[in-house]
């Protein structure tokens, strides 16, 4: 096993991105093992008192700590930075911790974030309450108004954050036109990509700075694990983000790096299978008497459609339905349903659906969640690898009871 830092890219391999799922940052110890190795340590020896020394100096780069660095977590980082095509990735306990770590690593008292308005509840929280309690100004943008950027942007900020698509409104935003802006405003534009996946959407072609998962959802995909990581270039995770890192500890468990190295080899397999299913349950939706509109960017309806065909190579395993009758019509049809699970986790192998009014985004004022696009008739929908009929079959008597 090398004992360097194997979260950073090496000399770029011709191997197709299937491959890479599988083989990416691949290292076997001396027994030569077919399976990544999994290495429950929190700690590491020297063979000498100079050799910790010098492990600690930075003048010999090897394992000291797993808080730091550990080899089962550092074959995850590599593999999904060769996927993602990022020079570097550095893995967190969850996915808030890693929106946390990419914010807060390079922001400091006075500083200035743009963010768009429809954010994951916790993302909402970071940037609306704790930002403020560091002396950081904070400033809400409608995603898809790119005049609303350009007028947010023409002070001088230090970050931007988006997600695109939104959770859960399913907003997508004009990635490469807000980094153009991001930019020339001085600032890093960081983009949460957990609705799309490395496999249909890469921000850092479109001129993002810096990509954040929730590793729990898709890149685990089946609800075993929680997990996180961000990717970006070599010298923002090196010198910004790893002191950070090193020194709050949100370190990733080698266990869970395990679990998330083997979902990452079945990643492109399972978002085939999601999408298709999406669709059509989409298609079918919209359909019916009792919705009120069907938030999916692969329907022709989507506000973005053309924007998410653009920058997006597929639609994605997630979508939002208002019910007509607002939160009762939408606790009746969970509560009807007997396949699909209600649960505030997505991106599972099992169908999910959850009322973002009171489950996800409940602590945000009514207010406020009106002006992301919430109503009490919204739910969110993550499709799973089910049969889909089976799932339209499920939806359909739910409706109709």
């Amino acid at each position: 096993m090398s004992s360097g830092d194997s979260s950073t890219s090496r000399p770029a391999r011709s191997w197709r991105p299937r491959t890479r799922q599988v083989r990416g940052g691949l290292e076997r110890t001396g027994f030569s093992e077919t399976s990544e190795a999994l290495f429950l340590t929190s700690g590491y020896v020297y063979g000498s008192a100079a050799e910790a020394e010098h492990s600690f100096d930075g003048t010999l780069d090897r394992m000291v700590y797993s808080r730091f660095k550990n080899p089962t977590v550092a074959m995850f980082e590599q593999r999904l930075a060769e996927i993602e095509g990022a020079a570097a990735c550095r893995a967190t306990a969850s996915g808030m911790a890693a929106v946390h770590a990419a914010l807060m690593c390079q922001l400091k008292a006075g500083d200035r974030v743009v963010a768009s308005r429809a954010l994951f509840g916790s993302c909402q929280w970071i940037i609306n309450e704790l930002m403020p309690r560091f002396g950081i100004e904070r400033v809400f943008v409608d995603g898809p108004d790119i005049g609303a950027w350009e007028r947010a942007l023409s002070k001088p900020t230090a970050c931007v954050f988006i997600e695109t698509p939104a959770n859960p409104t399913l907003e997508i935003i004009d990635v490469r036109a807000v980094a153009d802006l991001v930019h020339k405003a001085g600032a890093r534009l960081v983009v949460d990509n957990v609705f799309a996946t490395p496999i249909l959407q890469s921000p850092l072609d479109l001129g993002a700075d810096i990509v954040v998962y929730s590793a729990t959802k898709h890149i685990d995909g089946q609800g075993r694990c929680l997990g996180g990581a961000v990717l970006g270039d070599l010298a923002f995770c090196q010198d910004v983000l790893g002191p950070y890192l090193r020194n709050t500890g949100p370190a990733l468990s080698p266990f869970n790096a395990w679990v998330l190295l083997k979902g990452l080899e079945t990643l492109d397999l399972r978002i085939e299978r999601h999408c298709a299913n999406a669709m059509k349950i989409a298609r079918f939706l919209e359909g019916r008497p009792e919705v009120a509109r069907v938030l999916y960017p692969g329907l022709e309806s989507h506000p973005q459609h053309e924007l998410a065909a653009r920058q997006m190579r597929g639609w994605g395993s997630i979508l939002a339905l208002e019910l007509k009758g607002g939160k009762a019509a939408a606790y009746r049809l969970l509560d009807n349903l007997e396949l699909i699970d209600i649960s505030n986790n997505l991106g599972d192998s099992k169908s999910l659906i959850t009322h973002p009014w009171t489950t996800t985004h409940q602590r945000l004022s009514p207010d406020d969640k009106l002006a992301m696009g919430i109503g009490e008739g919204l739910v969110r929908l993550s499709v799973g690898l089910e049969d889909g009929d089976d799932l339209v079959e499920d939806l359909e008597r739910a409706l109709t009871a």
